[in-house]
């Protein structure tokens, strides 16, 4: 007895161990990832609407699971293939059964009896072959299905993986390739063939077989009519609806976008985007329509980029034009990497203002100038001799930019740039210099309006709460475009990156519409809206820029070629600035940001150096500018002169007593500044003369070389002939009549009177030049030539 005893325990325990080793291949017979297949990227707006999506990597339309299925699809396909779908385990005896009994009568498989939920099990096995033994093992998983997922949650794994016939795989796909909408807009019909597709191989593609479709069709609408799923009005008009013929293509909206999502990592994913459709359409219009005038100078590609300000959101993501294949369309502009030109220049502008080293109407340098080898020049290849710094600033004066960067140091502002999101300086601020500001290092459209949204996003949020701690650390951002859940714990600090004042004054010079000067164009630009905007052209025309920028929206665009071919006429102001206006003709609001006052103070400044006023001012003007503006350094250009009573001649101590001086205030721009200041102002006056007995060692100032500049070293050119040509010497004097003697290495090779040019071809090497007018007034400076006459 005892040894039987333990006999029956032992044949528990194993048949307790088979019965819990059955129990784990079970529970373990399901793989987590119930599907191994590729999906396709669907990029879908901030409303759920469809923008684009792109083929899945086995060639099959195949959306990411959707957890949604339309109620009139549920109420068909159960229907049709399974009626008691919501009460089984699994499986259906009955269904089985009946399948069974068909099989027999009709000698060969007709039907597999499978419910929905063993249909999920056989699609992730791929199809395998229609056997007992595979049909048994549907069998058990579709029960392990129902344990580990609910009926709804079932019916969803179906509905996204059915095959719909060709390479449609899934009801959403279908939906879209068929019926060209998103699947809660579909009606009974459309429902009811989705239903039935997958059932026949025979019967998958629409193109085949189609009134044996349309009666398979109908019959299930009039089984969900008698099934009172649907009224006899419904049925009838489901039954009406015409077969879709062709798979229509699918919404390319934003295609560049959803790109850039699948190099982000995004790939096999539904993203939901912060796009608006209807304005992503729109503005794929504006640029495809500007295309085909920019077409005709060969300008084949454009890009634009819509953002919302408060928040960095992605409103509209235009890569490209649909120039085709051979003009690159499918590179995605926004993200690449081009020269910046001028567009960088109002964050410098800003800089300077914050840290009080200029205010608004200062007067800058604008002459030929020379700074360690490098020689920028405007546009126009003109100068100004001096102008103020906001219209430097909106007419994109490049020398007047240099002599700020200058005066800032460029090491400053290549770190001010990264601060602000310009992520394309990947070499040291020592390898860009002072081109930084004109181009000599590359941007990207994305970082570039970014940056402009960031800089109105710090005045919009110094607005959102009273008293200090104005400024939100987060306000420097990149733009986004995927929704994200909005943060609203700022951390928050006394001071910004760039203060608000200094913004608001940026903004306030670059919502002028009028530009004269670098390009032209400018006057025909209308908008009802008060935008700040600038424009940039980069060396040689092959990139034409257009950044505005208002308390809602910011907008970038680029125009060129990507190829980096260069056209004539390919400027900002006539490529992209007209694109610009469009854009924002299509967005609401007609605000305009609020003055920072609490952080800025007027200042009496000289009406015509822009400095701060002096004593010597004779005109006057109260101006809004930072706090910090304070700093700056009284007006320079007024100095009080002694000239004789005729007024005719200036006077000093050694030619005569104070007595016979007729004082003055008097408006003095160094030499060459006046040279030609006083061509484009013709209210400048210049100084008159010294009379000839004055000591010329107490006359400085009136003479300087306008070229060479100091240190200079110059290359001389052959003419058509064979000969060396001739080096063309310039100096300006304060006195448009004085005489001027020249002489080379000591030597003299000549007078000037008026107009003081000299050409000369000196020999290889270093020279001495050297200058002296009646006065007796000295002027001496080397130069090097680097050829050999």
């Amino acid at each position: 007895m005892k040894g039987r005893g333990w006999l029956w325990i032992r044949k528990f325990r194993i048949a307790l161990g088979l019965s819990a080793l059955t129990l784990i291949i079970y529970y373990f017979s399901l793989p987590e990832e119930i599907f191994q297949t590729p999906y396709s990227t669907v990029l879908e707006d901030r409303q759920g609407n469809l923008l684009s999506a792109s083929i899945a990597a086995d060639g099959q339309w195949r959306f990411p699971q959707n957890t949604f299925v339309p109620e009139k699809f549920k109420a068909a396909i159960t229907m049709f293939e399974d009626k008691r779908f919501d009460s089984h385990i699994g499986f259906d005896l009955l269904s089985i059964g009946r399948a069974f009994k068909q099989n027999i009568e009709a000698g060969e498989i007709v039907s597999g009896g499978s419910t929905l939920t063993m249909q999920v099990i056989r699609l992730s096995r791929r199809n395998r072959s229609r056997t007992v033994f595979e049909k048994i093992l549907e069998i058990i998983l579709a029960t392990r299905l129902e344990l580990r997922y609910s009926k709804s949650e079932i019916l969803a794994l179906y509905a996204s993986h059915a095959p719909f016939g060709g390479n449609v795989v899934g009801i959403e796909a279908a939906s879209w390739r068929y019926f060209g909408r998103t699947i809660d807009q579909m009606s009974w019909g459309e429902a009811a063939l989705l239903a039935v597709l997958p059932n026949n191989p025979s019967l998958i593609h629409l193109g085949k077989n189609r009134s044996a479709l349309k009666a398979k069709r109908d019959r299930l609408l009039t089984r969900l009519h008698r099934a009172n799923q649907i009224d006899a009005l419904t049925m009838e008009l489901a039954m009406q609806e015409m077969l879709p013929k062709d798979p229509l293509p699918l919404p390319r909206l934003a295609k560049h976008l959803l790109d850039r999502a699948v190099r982000e990592g995004m790939s096999q994913t539904r993203i939901a985007s912060t796009v608006e459709l209807q304005l992503q359409r729109s503005a794929e219009d504006v640029i495809n329509k500007q295309f085909n005038v920019l077409r005709a100078n060969q300008v084949y590609n454009a890009a634009a980029l819509i953002l919302e300000v408060n928040t960095g959101e992605v409103l509209a993501y235009v890569g490209n034009t649909n120039s085709g294949a051979e003009h690159s369309d499918k590179v995605d502009v926004i993200a690449a990497p081009r020269s910046t030109g001028s567009i960088l220049k109002p964050f410098l502008y800003a800089a300077m203002m914050d840290e009080g080293k200029l205010l608004p109407q200062t007067l800058v340098p604008d002459v030929p100038t020379i700074i360690s080898g490098f020689s920028p020049k405007n546009f126009s290849l003109e100068y100004d001799g001096a102008v103020a710094a906001d219209q430097a600033l909106i007419r994109s004066l490049n020398i007047p930019a240099v002599h700020e960067l200058r005066d800032y140091r460029y090491e400053k502002f290549y770190d001010l740039l990264q601060d602000v999101g310009i992520s394309t300086l990947t070499n040291p601020a020592d390898h860009y210099g002072l081109s930084l500001v004109l181009g000599g290092a590359e941007g990207t459209l994305w970082d570039i309006t970014g940056a402009y949204a960031s800089m109105a996003r710090v005045l919009n949020a110094y607005f959102e709460i009273p008293g200090r701690n104005r400024y939100r650390e987060d306000t420097y951002h990149p733009p986004t475009f995927v929704k994200k859940q909005e943060d609203t714990s700022h951390q928050r600090s006394e001071h910004g990156r760039i203060g608000a004042s200094a913004i608001w004054l940026t903004f306030e010079a670059l919502q002028e519409l009028y530009r004269p000067g670098e390009e032209t164009g400018w006057q025909f630009f209308n908008s009802s809206k008060k935008i700040a905007w600038k424009t940039g052209t980069s060396f040689g025309f092959r990139d034409g820029w257009a950044v505005g920028v208002n308390p809602d929206y910011a907008v970038g665009v680029w125009v060129g070629n990507a190829d980096g071919e260069g056209r004539p006429g390919l400027t900002g102001s006539a490529a992209a600035a007209p694109i610009l206006f469009d854009l924002f003709n299509l967005l609401p609001g007609q605000t305009w940001f609020q003055r920072p006052t609490s952080e800025m103070t007027e200042i009496d400044v000289c009406r015509r150096s822009g400095q701060r006023a002096s004593k010597l001012c004779d005109q006057v003007q109260s101006i809004w500018a930072t706090e910090k503006g304070l700093q700056t350094t009284s007006c320079q250009y007024h100095k009080k002169v002694y000239l004789s009573s005729d007024k005719k001649f200036q006077l000093n101590s050694s030619c005569a007593l104070v007595s016979e001086m007729e004082e003055e205030n008097w408006f003095v721009l160094p030499p060459v500044q006046a040279y030609y200041y006083k061509s484009k102002n013709l209210s400048y006056r210049s100084l008159p003369p010294f009379d000839k007995n004055c000591n010329a060692a107490s006359i400085s100032g009136s003479m300087d070389l306008i070229y060479p500049k100091p240190g200079a070293s110059i290359f001389v050119p052959k003419e058509l002939d064979g000969n060396f040509g001739k080096v063309l010497f310039q100096v300006a004097h304060a006195d448009p009549n004085a005489t001027v003697y020249w002489h080379l290495d000591d030597s003299y090779v000549g007078t000037t009177q008026s107009s003081h040019q000299m050409p000369l071809n000196p020999s290889y090497g270093t020279h001495s030049l050297t200058l002296v007018d009646e006065n007796g007034v000295v002027l001496r400076q080397n130069f090097t030539i680097l050829s050999n006459p």
